[in-house]
């Protein structure tokens, strides 16, 4: 199977099943003499771990990773970094039921007409599984992006309960297990998702990103959009069906004059009175904060039974039994950031190689 790489300069191959022995990734064109070890990337894996509250996934792992290329003394040599993660806590039992019949809402047609085989316990390769080692290639990819660079996101909807935008507070993220930046809301979404598991059903949610730090001058006017790649990428996460930059959607509502970010210098530098390009124009960062959304459908694996089809050809309705999460978007946070990052990092190694004199704009920051 082909396409399991992301990136140019900064490239992620990731490889693994859900019920596999271990998942795994290799992280290629870091560059040398960065301080790293597992302790870096550990943290950032433990936001994303299942088991660690009600509207997760009970599943117990550990998400423990390991470095085994690389790095040599705690730092980088240059070389492709190779990481892995033991599968410690599979079920594969739970699976049996489904083994020849479709879940509705799942990869499992789709991966059968494209492959002829598939592997049912927890969608195999189609499993969000898989996005630990996006998580742990994300923090890599902070490393290359420097302390300068802030790169962080929040959940601002669960199903049809948004955030109140006005209480918006980024501490209140890392105080709940939601990630949700408005206290008030909480409750509220913890009365929801109780009521939809409940009923053996699930919800979706949107998350949204925001990157402060970013130099300007990151894309390319084409075919290698910063905003083009990074909606590639945030759609490249399991569920994930919609995606939005900066104002998003909601621009097709504007005037002209609504929509256009207004520039005035302040102190011999460009500074904007809002945000609505998202940080970046034609394809390349401004340096304003980079921003996005997307949304995250509800998890398909649920107790409900649902209309589907086996194998064989039969009609049959299918309940998917086992540990799943009632809200797949609540871990999608910090899968999100690392996509973002790895964007990032990517975009500015490539930066790097076709500018690396200082930047033409004598107003902003070079790279």
């Amino acid at each position: 199977m082909s396409h399991n790489s992301f990136g140019h300069l900064f490239r992620v191959t990731t490889w693994g099943e859900s019920h596999g022995p271990a998942i795994g990734c290799v992280v290629d064109g870091c560059p040398p003499r960065l301080a790293l070890s597992e302790a870096d990337i550990q943290p950032w894996l433990d936001r994303r771990r299942p088991g660690q509250s009600q509207f997760t996934t009970q599943r117990q792992e550990p998400d423990a990773v390991r470095i085994l290329s690389g790095v040599f003394e705690g730092r980088t040599t240059g070389t492709p970094i190779s990481l892995v993660i033991d599968n410690l806590d599979q079920r594969s039992r739970d699976y049996a039921s489904v083994a020849d019949r479709y879940r509705p809402g799942h990869a499992d047609l789709a991966y059968d007409l494209k492959y002829g085989i598939r592997d049912p316990r927890g969608g195999g390769r189609s499993s969000a599984r898989e996005t630990a080692m996006r998580v742990a290639a994300g923090a890599v990819a902070r490393l290359v992006l420097g302390p300068g660079v802030s790169v962080r996101g929040a959940l601002v909807q669960i199903g049809p309960h948004p955030i109140e935008r006005a209480r918006w507070d980024w501490e209140e993220v890392g105080r709940n297990a939601l990630f949700c930046p408005d206290a008030g809301t909480v409750p509220v979404w913890e009365a929801y998702l109780g009521a939809v598991r409940k009923r053996g059903s699930s919800a979706g949610a949107i998350i949204e990103l925001q990157a402060e730090g970013v130099a300007p001058g990151l894309g390319a006017p084409i075919y290698a959009k910063l905003d083009a790649d990074l909606a590639a990428a945030l759609m490249s996460i399991n569920a994930v069906k919609a995606v939005e930059i900066g104002a998003g959607f909601s621009a097709a509502e504007f005037s002209g004059e609504q929509n256009a970010d207004p520039m005035r210098l302040r102190d011999g530098e460009v500074v904007f009175g809002s945000n609505n390009a998202g940080g970046i124009l034609g394809g390349i960062s401004t340096g304003q904060p980079i921003t996005a959304r997307f949304a995250v459908k509800p998890t398909s694996s649920i107790l409900t039974p649902v209309q589907s089809v086996t194998r064989s050809g039969h009609e049959v309705d299918v309940a998917t039994p086992g540990r799943h999460d009632p809200c797949v978007g609540i871990r999608a946070v910090p899968v999100g950031e690392a996509m973002l990052a790895c964007v990032l990092a990517d975009h500015l190694l490539r930066h790097r190689a076709q500018n690396p004199g200082p930047t033409q704009n004598p107003s902003q920051t070079p790279c």
